[in-house]
């Protein structure tokens, strides 16, 4: 198995998270859904700044071969940003068959491989600052796949509920 430095973990971080962007971006900009486009913009720009604070890092790295120490979150919790944006609205703007419903699965998968990442290193990092960044990151991540996760499921269920899937 290949040792990546940790300039190498960085710069894949970083690359992550511009893929990410750039998705949930060109989402909300192909959306008819005003409700869908709120949602994508809003980790579009939760990307952003994950992007500004890998590429701050990766300075400080450069510059003096240690990571900056990371200051903790107070932000609201995945289920509370669940709550805000998973709105009847919502729902009902995206068919859960359609290109929305597909999107949200895709961003389901980025947001996996960017916890995958981000906790594989944490865990085999040594350096506690590095092992905070890597958590702090695999946490926010984690906080997004959830809520995909639930407005995901809830579609599924209306389309069960709609259709008669229901075993009982």
């Amino acid at each position: 198995m290949e040792i990546k430095t940790p300039t190498d973990i960085l710069k894949e971080a970083i690359l992550l998270e511009h893929r990410g962007r750039a998705f949930y971006s060109d989402v909300a900009a192909r959306t008819s859904s005003e409700a869908v486009k709120r949602i994508f913009t809003i980790i579009a720009d939760e990307e952003q700044e994950h992007i500004r604070f890998l590429s701050d890092q990766f300075k400080h790295y450069q510059k003096h071969n240690s990571f900056r120490e990371v200051e903790p979150q107070h932000g609201a919790s995945s289920d509370e940003v669940a709550l805000k944006v998973l709105t009847d609205e919502v729902k009902g703007q995206i068919n859960a068959a359609g290109y929305e419903a597909a999107a949200i699965g895709a961003a389901m998968d980025f947001e996996a491989k960017a916890v995958a990442l981000y906790s594989s290193r944490a865990e085999a990092s040594g350096d506690a600052n590095e092992k905070a960044l890597y958590t702090m990151l695999a946490e926010w991540e984690r906080g997004h796949h959830q809520w995909l996760a639930r407005i995901d499921r809830e579609l599924r269920e209306e389309v069960w509920y709609d259709n008669n899937f229901w075993p009982f």
